[in-house]
């Protein structure tokens, strides 16, 4: 015979979890119909990172054209906003179900300071917005040698 602790709660995360995919799967499709009552936002997956001299962040956009993203930065905040559009070849009543978020996002990053923003680079592949941040001159690594 096996012990096992009692709980007074139980599974009650499970069955929270279980009423939330309820309510989502229920309401899913009223979204899609009346975008007033039931807004369907969404904003790219992003990845942080640093290397050597610089610092990069990768977003992505699939579905959305490079003509429809904007990378502005102001007050050390780097900002990268457009619009997924959505497809007009199928008609309405020909959907059973609708998954892809469509519409206008924003991210916003935060930049050290003494970030050169002029020269900031990005690159737009396969559905992945690459951005190149230069380290700050303070802040790159540098060798020192013994003497």
């Amino acid at each position: 015979m096996e012990l096992s602790r009692w709980t007074p709660r139980g599974n009650a995360g499970g069955l929270q979890n279980q009423m939330s995919r309820l309510f989502d799967d229920f309401f899913a499709p009223m979204a899609g119909r009346d975008e007033a009552l039931y807004p369907r936002n969404w904003n790219p997956a992003a990845d942080v990172y640093e290397e050597d001299a610089h610092y990069v962040i990768k977003a992505e956009v699939p579905g959305v054209d490079k003509n429809d993203i904007e990378i502005d930065v102001e007050n050390n905040i780097l900002v990268i906003k457009g619009e997924r559009k959505q497809d007009k070849e199928v008609k309405e009543e020909n959907f059973y179900r609708r998954e892809r978020l469509f519409g206008a996002f924003q991210r916003s990053f935060a930049l050290p300071d003494g970030v050169a923003t002029d020269e900031i680079k990005a690159d737009h592949k396969d559905g992945v917005i690459k951005i190149t941040i230069p380290k700050p001159k303070s802040r790159q690594p540098r060798k020192i040698t013994v003497q």
